[in-house]
């Protein structure tokens, strides 16, 4: 009898320590959110950035933590709060004498982008690459390639983000494809999922297509509101295949630092053909035009057109990854010029 109470008991013990030991293990498992109140106006993407949390990164993991606390198209509630996503191996750590930050944005390749220099620090700037969702814009023919418009413009505005990036540059892609990141083929495939921010569906129509980014970037702006601000717009253009075109810029008409901005980016191509292929020639254009974006967006703003997307000398401008890079880094130093001599 005593040997029978002595196994329950130790049978109840046992169980005991069990079931201890699995509280225990639910314990150190479970995770503790910290949380925050969203600002009036405030979206998912700056809400993460004033935490120190990379949208690109975290925009998914914030969304499943709070998709019953978000109303339509994932706004935020004023005043609500919301939990923060737990940051494991994708913040900044260091390396040298800067930071290393993954982008997934940016795709595999490319998702690691080591701070250079503070050369923009204080700067924030919108870029918008040209159509997408919906709407590919000008479509060319390579052989039996076909080259869509904003499949370039946005590898292009992609590198460019990434060279902003690494001069401490804030960036916001206002138009994004969460599944193509930077790609070094030839020949990219279009598909039509691209989204606005914060993670807006692309409307059909060109004049909601407009209104819906022009909106994104008001309200950025207005959050940002004091500092150096810049939109980029990038796009391909369409014309005859006998047609061949240098890189050109519009500006808005009422934009002194608008058109600043674009004589910045004209002289510094003019200076990098000069040092690459002097005896090319340089004749990239900068004129007004009357631009819905341009016209109706708080920043200072640039509409820039890569070449003719119909032209075979031109489509080497950006069917090649090494040339697409190039546009990039010339874009990127001819906003660091620009940011100098607006202090």
């Amino acid at each position: 009898m005593d040997q029978l109470k002595l196994a329950i008991l130790k049978r109840h013990f046992n169980i005991f320590i069990i079931f201890t030991l699995f509280l225990a293990g639910q314990t150190v498992f479970a995770q503790n959110y910290q949380t925050t109140k969203a600002l009036k106006g405030e979206g998912i993407y700056s809400l993460l950035k004033r935490h120190g949390l990379s949208p690109s990164e975290h925009l998914n993991a914030f969304i499943e933590l709070n998709k019953s606390n978000l109303g339509k198209n994932n706004s935020l509630y004023s005043g609500r709060t919301y939990k923060l996503p737990i940051a494991i191996n994708s913040g900044s750590v260091a390396k040298g004498n800067g930071s290393t930050t993954v982008y997934s944005i940016f795709g595999e390749k490319y998702k690691r982008v080591s701070k250079v220099d503070n050369q923009l620090a204080g700067a924030v700037f919108y870029l918008v690459s040209g159509h997408g969702g919906p709407d590919p814009g000008a479509v060319g023919k390579y052989g039996s390639h076909t080259l869509c418009e904003d499949e370039y413009a946005y590898d292009v505005t992609l590198r460019l983000a990434r060279k902003l990036i690494e001069h401490g540059a804030l960036v916001y892609m206002i138009i994004r494809d969460n599944n193509d990141g930077i790609r070094d083929e030839s020949f990219l495939k279009p598909d039509k999922d691209e989204r606005c921010y914060p993670n807006l569906v692309i409307p059909r129509g060109q004049t909601s297509r407009l209104r819906q980014r022009k909106n994104a970037v008001n309200k950025l702006y207005i959050q940002h509101k004091g500092k150096h601000q810049r939109l980029i717009i990038t796009h391909v253009d369409s014309r005859s295949k006998r047609q061949n075109i240098d890189v050109f810029f519009y500006y808005d008409k009422r934009s002194k630092t608008g058109k600043k901005m674009a004589l910045n980016l004209q002289n510094t191509f003019k200076a990098k053909y000069n040092q690459h292929q002097p005896n090319r020639g340089y004749h990239g254009t900068v004129s007004a035009r009357n631009l819905y974006v341009l016209k109706y967006s708080y920043p200072p703003a640039v509409f820039i057109e890569l070449g003719n997307i119909n032209h075979q000398r031109d489509q080497q401008r950006f069917i090649k990854k090494n040339n697409r890079q190039a546009l990039a880094n010339w874009m990127a130093d001819a906003m660091i010029k620009d940011f100098k001599n607006n202090k």
